[in-house]
């Protein structure tokens, strides 16, 4: 039975984040399964940072906005797998109110600078495939730097206007929450007080974050599609498709499943589900889009055989 902490009698000081489940025997091989994916999603995405700051061959526009969503990614994982972790290796799956709404607000913030990053590489590859001559005029790095710094800073300031409401409310019984992190609807489902601001203000948010984005991203891919179509030669039209598609894979998925996730009702039969898709684009996502970008990108193979030349004669030197 885990112990309770209570304010004035009516909020809970600590929730009790349920998890994938309490059956003792799945314990351990989820907290095997969750740290190797944790280590080869980090590994992954700190290799392709450094490939990008060290290879001369990927100082383009493309492959920065890459090198800052491998660091999103790094950063995203990381709000939710060590908390995750730590419940699954000690079995103590309590957590503050106030660590649990800072985790809603720093995963809310990358996930929302990742909607804006993915519509900036969206219209990165739009304006190479689309306006080819005036690529380079357009695509200065100066523009590059404030594409990425607007992605970071809007993720990180959308989300901070709804904290503040959801600080303010007030929560009662049962004070477990229904999930392995601690995401917006499970924890309104415990608040006794008027939700209603709340959940206004994070619908509009939402569609400025999520809907804005990927609006955008459709769009410039339905005009990239349209050029490549126009291109008379199949090879032409493989090779355009070629520069485009590991990022078309990355923003499919995400999309895909965070869709999934947000539209699926939160029914005592669907829960479980909703746990399986939520696992999936908060946990797997990072770990799968190293992985496109390595195994889809010859740049990025290039550079990481090269890399692995240079480790291995420096190993061999005397």
């Amino acid at each position: 039975m885990e112990k309770w902490e209570w304010d004035n009698g009516t909020t809970p000081m600590q929730f009790l984040l349920l998890g994938m489940g309490n059956i003792p025997a799945l314990q351990r091989p989820l907290f095997l399964l969750s740290l190797m994916i944790y280590l080869v999603s980090v590994f992954g995405n700190v290799l392709i940072v450094v490939l990008v700051v060290a290879d001369w061959h990927l100082h383009t526009p493309m492959y920065f906005f890459l090198g800052n969503l491998s660091s999103l990614e790094i950063c995203y994982s990381s709000t939710i797998l060590p908390r995750l972790l730590t419940s699954l290796l000690t079995g103590d799956r309590t957590i503050s109110v106030q660590g649990c709404i800072a985790q809603f607000y720093f995963f809310g913030s990358f996930a929302a600078a990742e909607c804006y990053l993915l519509a900036m590489m969206s219209y990165d590859r739009y304006l190479a495939i689309c306006q080819p001559l005036l690529y380079a005029s357009l695509m200065t790095w100066k523009v590059c730097f404030q594409m990425a710094a607007g992605s970071w800073l809007m993720g990180f300031l959308i989300p901070a206007s709804v904290t503040p409401f959801l600080a303010q409310l007030k929560f009662c019984g049962p004070e477990a929450i229904d999930h392995f992190f601690c995401d917006l609807t499970p924890l309104l489902e415990l608040a006794c007080s008027d939700t209603r601001k709340v959940r206004l203000v994070a619908f509009i948010f939402g569609f400025l974050d999520v809907v804005l984005p990927f609006l955008f991203t459709l769009a410039s891919y339905m005009c990239i599609i349209a050029a490549i179509l126009r291109i008379p030669s199949s090879v032409g039209r493989q090779k355009a498709f070629s520069t485009c598609s590991s990022h078309l894979t990355v923003v499919t998925v995400f999309y895909g499943t965070l869709i999934i996730v947000y539209m699926l009702p939160r029914t005592p039969r669907l829960r479980q589900l909703n746990k399986v898709f939520s696992f999936f684009y908060t946990v797997l996502t990072p770990l799968v889009n190293p992985l496109i970008y390595s195994l889809r990108n010859r740049e990025v193979r290039e550079a990481l055989r090269k890399a692995l030349r240079k480790a291995l004669a420096f190993t061999q030197s005397p």
